[in-house]
């Protein structure tokens, strides 16, 4: 299993989200810290989830990012969050 199938496992997991959208932009950031040639080290994920009702962006931010601790200790470097209700998005 790649990096991004066990963000998409432990995102669908922790939120029960009905839309997930999960980029590697790996690529973009070539030479800059945190890059390795293999990639799978910056990512971009936008999450839609109902759990996400009552809360702030920066304790949605907090949320996702506690969930995928484990692929920070692993490699992760970089991960962009949009985290939103389903009556937040257009």
């Amino acid at each position: 299993m790649n990096r991004a199938q066990r963000i998409r496992a432990a995102l669908e997991e922790a939120f029960d989200p009905v839309s997930l959208e999960i980029v590697d932009e790996s690529h973009l950031h070539a030479g800059h810290a945190g890059a390795r040639p293999e990639g799978e080290t910056h990512y971009a994920v936008s999450v839609v989830s109902p759990r996400f009702v009552g809360q702030g962006r920066v304790a949605r931010q907090r949320a996702v990012y506690s969930v995928l601790e484990q692929e920070f200790r692993s490699g992760l470097h970089a991960l962009t969050v949009r985290a939103v209700t389903p009556d937040e998005t257009p």
